[in-house]
């Protein structure tokens, strides 16, 4: 046996390849096991992260949203109510001030619940917000601006819920 390593015996090579010590490698085997379900917990705290974070992100589109088909089955309410406007001109009645005030007062419901109205006259033509029907020549609109609109548009919290139905002005 070789004095100066004990651990190594050239005339038995067999003794050299032996395991090392059990407990050793029962040690490392643990360790490595640790590490997998440390690794195993980081990734299911991050997959219950990203849950709780789509989860929330849903509720909130879904509170957003909630008054969706109510507010759009209301707007030929509001379309009629704009109509019977028009109808009774500008001439102070109180059949008009009754259609007015009632106008305002379901507008302001509706903008409180995430309702915007889109009115463009003037403005520039917005194709995610209006739809053109036609185009007309109009001196006192600039080429590609709103010179009429036939019906308002809608937008639900930032988001199109109708489009305004408008006539542009042709560019020249």
């Amino acid at each position: 046996m070789n004095q100066d390593h004990p651990e190594f015996d050239s005339e038995n090579p067999q003794q050299a390849a032996a395991p090392a010590d059990p407990l050793q490698e029962e040690l490392e085997s643990l360790r490595s096991e640790i590490a997998l379900v440390k690794a195993d917990a980081l990734r299911e705290r991050a997959d219950l992260e990203n849950q709780r974070k789509r989860i929330a992100r849903d509720v909130e589109q879904a509170r957003k949203f909630a008054n969706e088909k109510l507010l759009g089955e209301l707007l030929p309410v509001f379309d009629s109510l704009d109509a019977g406007l028009a109808m009774a001109g500008a001439e102070a009645s109180p059949l008009r001030d009754g259609m007015e005030l009632t106008y305002k007062q379901l507008l302001k419901i509706a903008a409180d619940n995430g309702l915007t109205l889109v009115d463009p006259i003037g403005q520039p033509f917005n194709p995610d917000q209006h739809q053109a029907i036609s185009q007309i020549d109009a001196a006192a609109v600039p080429p590609g601006h709103v010179a009429q609109v036939f019906q308002k548009g809608y937008l639900l919290n930032e988001r199109l819920l109708r489009p305004a139905l408008v006539v542009v002005a042709k560019h020249e």
